[in-house]
């Protein structure tokens, strides 16, 4: 543990190597939260049989301490978005995530998680996660085998490692504020979107009442002519 957080350039008397750490609170907050990483227990489609054998005993990403899939959203920290999100999925994610515990974070498994994947134009898919909720790792692939799950499991132990406890917004005043859970109709609105839709209304709205307003004045004026010339 003394190897792992000591702070670089401290020295300690050899009698008290391996027993005693000088460091700082963001590197040994920092050190307990990346090794202790609760992973939600869902997937989505094909990427979870690949998350799956991540879990299992031949990549085994116990060694990172992940090894305790929770099905619980608050009692994990990491949601591993493992295939692909459709529309009418989507509004369950994001209830799923705003019902997570901070500090939490997100990982998009896959290329359908990232972007849409071969599905990106289709009617009922979601052209990434990201869209909704905020996500930290990427990992490509159609699926990504399980390495790469490990090196985007590895990547966000990275991230945590640069984070501060005055910085990360889990410990600022106020609380955080839930993330508008979408709404499935005959497509899938987001309520963040609602203030843009109504602006794009207005303005429809204007040009319709103005395009009319031309219409009016230019007949008008056609049956006034019509009216001369008899």
């Amino acid at each position: 543990m003394s190897e792992s957080i000591n702070s670089p350039g401290v020295e300690i008397p050899p009698e008290l190597q391996g027993q005693v750490a000088i460091t700082t609170l963001d590197r040994i907050y920092n050190w307990g939260r990346r090794s202790s990483i609760w992973p939600m227990m869902f997937g989505l489609a094909c990427c979870a049989i690949e998350m799956i054998c991540t879990a299992a005993g031949r990549y085994d990403f116990a060694r990172f301490g992940m090894e305790i899939m929770r099905p619980s959203p608050r009692q994990t920290d990491l949601m591993i978005v493992s295939g692909t999100v459709t529309k009418k999925m989507i509004p369950t994610i994001v209830r799923l995530y705003n019902q997570m515990a901070e500090p939490r974070y997100v990982l998009a498994m896959g290329a359908c998680a990232s972007g849409g994947g071969p599905f990106k134009e289709g009617y009922n898919v979601v052209s990434g996660v990201d869209k909704y909720v905020p996500v930290d790792v990427y990992v490509p692939g159609c699926p990504p085998t399980p390495q790469a799950l490990i090196h985007g499991l590895m990547t966000l132990q990275k991230k945590i490692d640069q984070q501060s406890i005055r910085q990360v917004p889990w410990y600022q005043k106020g609380e955080s504020e839930p993330i508008p859970v979408p709404l499935l109709g005959p497509d899938i609105v987001d309520p963040r979107d609602f203030e843009k839709i109504r602006e794009y209304n207005r303005k429809k709205l204007a040009e319709l009442q103005a395009a009319g307003k031309e219409a009016s004045q230019a007949a008008e004026s056609e049956a006034a002519a019509s009216g001369e010339s008899a």
